[in-house]
């Protein structure tokens, strides 16, 4: 009864997914291109090798499968890797990272119908979903065709495990009918135990065994010069909506009056990297309406003495942005959004600041406080005080630098244990 009255819940949802397309098009026009393929129709000849699937939702998921999918290649080679995504801007990360190595498709809505069609269609030996991707037709689907669906480097927040629970009967029926769970922390495998999954184990976080690539070093190398090799720079990376109006006008006012607190606005420069692409021109307007001098880094200009904040208007070079940096804000952090992933600061060996709200990345943001490799602000203004004092001060940098590289290499080794769980369901099937 609870498949059924979900499924009856997405036919009612059904008018409101076409206005959701359209109106996320309005901005991201990618939203109106391959809308089939959210459906279950794929116009692409059948894969001809066996098929290895994933699901990486977007920009995040898929840069934390980085090496598992580069390991999968190596150990299998005569397989072909699927990667499903949700959003446009997973797509395109998926794109710069394995360019034709792998398929990459959208993953239908969760309507029996369309997910049927994707099974059919691809037929993937063995599937996993990374995080907290929990879809009951795709996981019934799944078991019903025989097919091992895993759920790995899963994380799953107190807030959203009482989201699920208000859904218990359905949540513990997909749950159930994984093949496999291997979740991020003791703590996540315990709530997802308590809704319904079987034999949890715990792997640890994909996000520590990150490979900073070669090229986005060089890129950050020449991103410093282009910046201002001897000036301090502040990078507030991945900010939300709501984030920004905040640590503008806190820059404004510090550039106002230069004497506020320790270090002065005109200092540093500070690079400002939105988490969504389709808000570029959104923030380079708020920056202007706060009387900041500004530069978009699409312009590919030296960035002159008098600039105060560059706009980090391109996709795909996180990691080259903190390269670059000298200190290093996590956005999603200042406000209620449960922050971003902090660990690929840490892995360049960049001090970090975080803001109260990372629920997201709980343990993560706790274990790098408690390791002095990140320091939590509780506003904006702690934020450029502390900013300020940080870059005034290049000892205490360099030693929260090397504390997070140590706390980084610490908590490495989640991918082996991910092929692990992946190998056993893989062999049985054959």
């Amino acid at each position: 009864m609870s498949r059924l009255y979900y499924n009856l819940l997405l036919w009612l949802l059904l008018p409101y997914i076409f206005f959701h397309l359209w109106w996320r098009s309005r901005r991201q026009p990618e939203y109106r291109q391959r809308v089939a393929e959210r459906f279950g129709v794929y116009h692409y000849a059948p894969l001809t090798r066996p098929v290895l699937w994933l699901h990486t939702v977007s920009v995040g998921e898929t840069r934390a499968a980085v090496t598992l999918i580069k390991a999968l290649q190596q150990r299998y080679p005569d397989h072909q890797i699927l990667l499903s995504h949700t959003t446009p801007t997973g797509m395109s990360a998926c794109q710069q990272l394995f360019g034709d190595s792998v398929q990459r498709v959208y993953l239908p809505y969760d309507f029996p119908f369309a997910v049927r069609r994707f099974l059919a269609h691809y037929r993937p030996q063995l599937g996993v979903l990374l995080e907290t991707e929990i879809w009951p037709n795709l996981i019934h689907q799944c078991r019903e065709r025989k097919i091992p669906l895993l759920l790995l480097n899963a994380r799953l927040s107190e807030r959203s495990a009482r989201r699920y629970a208000r859904f218990a009967g359905l949540s513990r029926l997909a749950l159930g009918e994984l093949a496999g769970v291997a979740a991020q922390t003791e703590a996540d495998a315990a709530r997802l135990a308590r809704l319904g999954a079987h034999d949890v184990s715990v792997m640890g976080n994909l996000k520590f065994d990150i490979e900073p690539p070669a090229s986005q070093l060089e890129l950050g190398a020449r991103l410093r010069r282009q910046f201002g090799a001897d000036r301090p720079i502040l990078l507030l990376a991945s900010t939300r909506e709501g984030e920004e109006a905040l640590l503008l006008a806190e820059l404004a006012k510090r550039a106002a009056h230069p004497s506020t607190g320790s270090g002065r606005a005109e200092d540093f420069l500070t690079v400002l990297v939105p988490r969504h692409p389709q808000r570029f021109d959104e923030v380079a307007a708020l920056i202007g309406q706060h009387g900041l001098r500004c530069q978009r880094r699409s312009a590919g200009q030296p960035i002159a003495p008098e600039t105060q904040v560059v706009l980090g208007d391109s996709m795909g070079e996180m990691f080259a942005y903190y390269a670059a940096c000298d200190l290093a804000f996590i956005g999603g952090s200042l406000l209620e959004f449960g922050g971003q992933n902090l660990l690929e600061a840490s892995a360049l060996g960049k001090p970090v600041l975080l803001g109260p709200h990372t629920y997201n990345f709980a343990q993560a943001a706790e274990q790098a406080v408690a390791a002095s490799a990140a320091r939590r602000v509780q506003d904006a203004a702690g934020l450029l005080q502390t900013a300020a004092a940080l870059l005034a001060d290049e000892a205490v940098r360099k030693e929260m630098g090397a504390q997070g590289l140590a706390f980084v290499a610490a908590n490495q080794g989640a991918t082996a244990r991910a092929l692990a769980v992946i190998e056993h369901p893989l062999h049985s099937s054959h």
